[in-house]
């Protein structure tokens, strides 16, 4: 079996290094491109093949995998002359290691169908440490069953590699992803200058919220309660508590001149919360009025939740 990789970057290096690792089978070889051929050197010496262009590697390869910056990257190793599309074998497989746009995808997935190619966006998540250890989410949209003849290599960079559903999916999860965590970021920043300023040293305000319920509770946990099912009502927390509570922490802002801007978005939410009768209903009632907005429903199966929260236990 022959296996390429191309973009040998913080990433790719670590991950092509892993593949290389899980291909020592004799008879086995991995071959590898980059735009700095110097990136390579590592992986020749430790027996990769050199190849001098995307069109080149693909022509030879039963599996491909990129790392790539980003949409355009991934359209330039795409396309052209010299490009995978000009090489790759009808049954190929090929993995887009990038965070991609999910329509560039699909785009292409169309192109390299014609080909008898099976594309796939496969955006990671785990940052250097975990593409360099191997403790990878790797999040897969495109063919099931060519995921599930694949999924024996994907275990070989990351041991989390997942189908999430028909091509561009693996994208949608991981910019979901990525825009929750910068949004946490600002959150963070937000609420820890406002502690500041009121006068709480820094390092006791993290050692209290995280032993709090947010603390404890990974961040994604809590959304079976409510969220996906639907369901806030007997509320754990009740809105109208929310409200007296976000209220406190935008006045003091106000009093220390701190700029509150996403909780003042909040505070707005429960407003409309409160004013629509939902006082009495669990605080997280307010992620129906997002999804009222974007004209959604989300309302997860009971049975489904519990068999998912299953397999995360297992």
């Amino acid at each position: 079996m022959k296996a390429g990789f191309i973009g040998l970057g913080t990433m790719g290096a670590s991950m092509a290094a892993n593949l290389q690792k899980g291909f020592q089978t004799p008879g086995n070889t991995v071959l590898v491109h980059d735009v700095r051929k110097e990136a390579a050197a590592p992986h020749i010496k430790n027996g990769a093949v050199w190849m001098d262009s995307p069109a080149a590697l693909a022509a030879e390869c039963d599996v491909i995998f990129s790392s790539l910056p980003g949409p355009v990257e991934f359209e330039a190793v795409s396309y052209g002359p010299t490009g995978i599309l000009a090489g790759v074998r009808a049954g190929a497989a090929y993995f887009d290691l990038t965070t991609n746009s999910p329509t560039t995808m699909r785009k292409a997935h169309a192109e390299y169908e014609k080909k008898g190619a099976f594309l796939f966006d496969a955006p990671v998540s785990g940052g250097p440490k975990g593409a360099f250890t191997g403790k990878l989410a790797i999040w897969c949209g495109g063919s099931y069953d060519a995921f599930d003849t694949w999924k024996p290599v994907l275990d070989m960079i990351g041991d989390q590699a997942s189908y999430i559903g028909p091509i561009g999916a693996g994208s949608v999860a991981k910019l979901v992803h990525n825009c929750y965590g910068y949004i946490a970021t600002a959150a963070a920043a937000e609420v820890f200058s406002m502690g500041v300023k009121a006068g709480i040293e820094p390092l006791a305000i993290w050692e209290a919220v995280r032993q709090g319920a947010i603390g404890r509770r990974g961040a994604f946990e809590s959304m079976t309660d409510q969220f996906l099912p639907n369901k806030y009502e007997p509320p754990a927390f009740a809105l109208r508590l929310a409200h007296k509570d976000v209220s406190l922490a935008t006045a003091l802002g106000r009093e220390l001149n701190v700029p509150m801007r996403l909780s003042n978005l909040a505070l707005a939410d429960l407003s409309e919360g409160l004013n629509r009768g939902w006082g009495n209903r669990d605080s997280r009632a307010i992620m129906v009025l997002q999804t009222e907005r974007a004209g959604v429903e989300i309302k997860v199966d009971p049975q489904r939740l519990t068999e998912a929260m299953e397999k995360k236990r297992g």
